[in-house]
């Protein structure tokens, strides 16, 4: 449980949420893969590729070497891909796609922390395009997410404008906290992932949420509180269902869209399967 309602008198807090595997039981960006294949940004072997880059995120997620190489790749293979196109397509399956995995346990953890007066931020190496609807659904009152930049036709360049990821995600939270005037030691934050432990150490009070076994050890060694989210639930079907409205997401930096996410795990999938030398 969460203390009390925070006192105006104060400086602001807010808390900060990862999304995928800890807000949401998947990845977020290929979650969309079948309606990135329908859209025809991927094709049918892409999608088979993606259901084992699933399992294999499901399982244990990449490290920071394999997310650097996907990152490559994927800002490579997104050139051209049509921005408005997979916001649209994001849009017309959301709900049916990303409503019925979301964490009962998170959707109460985010009921709390604005009933207690704090903003609740969404932070995530998943693409803008993906992560701010998502973050508009939860009712979060801000985005951080990865995008790539778009040029004068639409589409995108392939250029990383801004990254999501690691370190990054700390420098992020740092400038809302400059901007928005939180108290970082007063604020919250939780992650699934080891990669994440730059925005943990940001924050006075880090969870770690069904943490991968790297962040187990530090979480245990830090004696940081681990949380165990285990109910995906759709919102309608909560009592209480989210008692705060959505609003819209004000904040959104970070490097690579969605499509190009969903493509990097293809990559990454295959990565897995050919040892490297």
């Amino acid at each position: 449980m969460l203390w009390g309602v925070e006192n105006h008198s104060l400086p602001r807090t807010a808390a900060f949420f990862d999304l995928d595997k800890t807000v949401i039981a998947k990845s977020s960006t290929l979650t969309f893969s079948k309606s990135f294949y329908q859209g025809g940004l991927i094709n049918r072997r892409a999608v088979l590729r993606t259901a084992y880059a699933q399992f294999v995120f499901l399982a244990g997620g990449a490290d920071h070497d394999q997310m650097e190489r996907m990152r490559q790749y994927l800002s490579a293979l997104c050139r051209g891909w049509n921005v408005q196109q997979v916001k649209e397509l994001v849009a017309e399956t959301l709900h049916d796609l990303i409503d019925p995995i979301i964490y009962d346990e998170a959707a109460s953890l985010i009921e709390e922390h604005h009933t207690a007066g704090r903003d609740v931020v969404i932070v995530s190496t998943s693409g803008a395009e993906v992560v701010e609807p998502i973050g508009e659904l939860l009712g979060a009152d801000r985005v951080v997410a990865t995008r790539m930049v778009v040029g004068d036709d639409g589409c995108f360049t392939g250029e990383v404008e801004y990254y999501a990821y690691g370190p990054t995600k700390a420098e992020a939270i740092r400038e809302l906290a400059a901007s928005e005037g939180y108290d970082l030691a007063r604020c919250y934050a939780y992650s699934d992932s080891a990669t994440d432990l730059p925005m943990l150490e940001a924050v006075g009070h880090p969870h770690a949420v069904n943490p991968d076994r790297a962040l187990r050890r530090e979480a245990l060694a830090r004696e940081w509180p681990i949380l165990d989210f285990h109910r995906p639930v759709r919102l309608k079907q909560r009592i209480p269902a989210l008692s705060v409205p959505p609003r819209p997401a004000l904040v959104a930096v970070a490097a690579i869209g969605a499509a190009a996410a969903t493509a990097g795990l293809v990559w990454y999938a295959s990565r897995r399967r050919t040892p490297v030398a």
